[in-house]
């Protein structure tokens, strides 16, 4: 039997049991299996029978530095812990890796961040060997969605959605549709208007031929860019900087070095497009942490031990 084949029906098992013993309605239990579905996919074809600690910490991880809702991540939690807590019952298992993980509201998860020269070097396309004019247009594409990106701090979905009337380049912003179709406002900076102004007038015109469509960043050919091609791109670009970046990395970035440089949470709560002050709330004790440093810097007694 297979590992795919023994996970699915350990989940038919489980899902047996919650509904002959437990009693739980149709949709209760279609969501326990969803959240364990995806946590068998997180474990990539890896047995569910053998999972330590450790993973279920990574899977949780990984969910809340991908700005899933606390709320989800603490059921999809109170998913697993229903599961093996049945696996350790019908004597599957010996230990329960769910013990003694912490719930969501106890966790202050620091997203990764790119280092300041890590960003520069993202942003930075170099120019393709070959002088096709298609992949002149490409790398200029590039560049200038991931100055948008790190200027912006948009998401992939957001990134791939933005039309060129949402563009306002002589005012240094754009609009932005975040989550629940929600517009915002993210300023752009200076190379990242330059780099804009430069791929829609000499390079977007060669990508999209004579075809007029909305999309700011398009493929050959005027067609729509997919999230995983943007995904490329990121991985791509931060190739040298032994790091294995992605859209959400810089994104985090883009707050990151805002905080580092002073900027309150509030703002960043709002360039961000957070609907709630405490998921910035994760980038604190970097505030906190600069707030000591110019202390330290500058105040009389920062750096001086008194004696007596």
């Amino acid at each position: 039997m297979s590992i795919a084949e023994q996970n699915e029906r350990l989940l038919v098992s489980f899902v047996d049991y919650l509904k002959v013993e437990k009693g739980l309605a149709k949709l209760s239990v279609e969501a326990y299996l969803r959240d364990l579905r995806q946590f068998g996919g997180f474990l990539a074809k890896r047995d569910l029978l053998h999972v330590r600690r450790e993973d279920v910490k990574k899977f949780l991880d990984s969910l809340l530095s991908n700005e899933v809702d606390g709320r989800s991540v603490a059921r999809k939690l109170s998913a697993l812990r229903h599961f093996y807590r049945y696996l350790l019952l019908d004597r599957h298992i010996k230990e329960d890796p769910t013990l003694n993980v912490d719930t969501p509201k106890q966790w202050k998860v620091l997203p990764k961040a790119l280092s300041r020269s890590e960003a520069e070097h993202v942003v930075r396309v170099e120019r393709p060997v070959a002088e096709q004019k298609i992949a002149l247009g490409i790398a200029a594409r590039d560049r200038a969605m991931l100055e948008m990106m790190y200027a912006g701090g948009l998401r992939v979905s957001e990134i791939v959605n933005v039309n060129i009337e949402d563009l306002k380049l002589e005012l240094g912003y754009a609009v932005v549709r975040g989550k629940a179709d929600k517009d915002r406002v993210v300023p752009l900076g200076i190379p990242a208007q330059k780099a804009l102004t430069r791929y829609l007038k000499e390079w977007r015109p060669v990508l999209a031929g004579n075809m007029n469509v909305a999309q700011l960043f398009i493929a050959r050919g005027a067609k729509r860019l997919s999230r995983q091609r943007v995904w490329q791109v990121v991985q791509g670009a931060a190739q040298g900087t032994a790091r294995h970046a992605s859209p959400h990395m810089l994104r985090h970035s883009c707050a990151t070095h805002m905080v580092e440089n002073g900027a309150d949470l509030r703002t960043v709560q709002t360039i961000l497009g957070h609907a709630d002050i405490s998921t910035t709330q994760v980038y604190t004790h970097l505030a906190l942490d600069r707030l000591k440093g110019v202390h330290k810097k500058f105040h009389p007694r920062g750096k001086k031990v008194v004696s007596g």
